[in-house]
């Protein structure tokens, strides 16, 4: 197999709200920290030891929105996306690294009722993020791609 994959999958709580930044013609990215926790018994204490590992996600145009407007600090979210590393210069010039994830789908995991929101949102709410996303009916939180059915799976 001569292919490559570049592919990320997270289940974690937010950090922060969702930081948004907006360009000439009309793009813009959201962006926001995501917690994801390991633990595990130390066998030498018995003792239970939890770490958490911090990730860049990164969304775009109308995910983004639909982000800013639904998410908040704590909030449970499942993220599929790729790594990508940016090279950027600090104030002194040094060149730095961040690795980001550029979300592709993503997964509302919070309850309504858990949600402090003033806005209800769709539970369990699925987006996937489509390079194109010019139609405004393509992405709404009320299209009928957001509902849930009936399916027995």
């Amino acid at each position: 197999m001569s292919g490559t994959l570049n592919k990320v999958m997270l289940i974690g709580h937010t950090g922060d709200e969702v930081k948004m930044h907006y360009f000439e013609g009309g793009n813009c990215i959201g962006r926001f920290p995501l917690a994801t926790n390991d633990s595990y018994v130390n066998k030498s204490t018995n003792e239970r030891v939890t770490t958490t590992e911090w990730h860049n996600i990164v969304v775009r145009n109308k995910a983004a929105e639909i982000c800013e407007k639904y998410l908040n600090k704590g909030d449970k979210i499942y993220i599929e996306g790729r790594l990508k590393t940016r090279k950027w210069q600090d104030e002194q010039g040094k060149d730095r690294y961040s690795t980001e994830i550029q979300c592709t789908d993503f997964t509302f995991l919070t309850p309504k009722n858990e949600n402090p929101s003033s806005e209800p949102r769709p539970q369990n709410t699925t987006h996937q993020v489509t390079p194109s996303v010019n139609n405004p009916q393509e992405a709404s939180p009320d299209s009928p791609a957001m509902e849930d059915d009936d399916l027995p799976f």
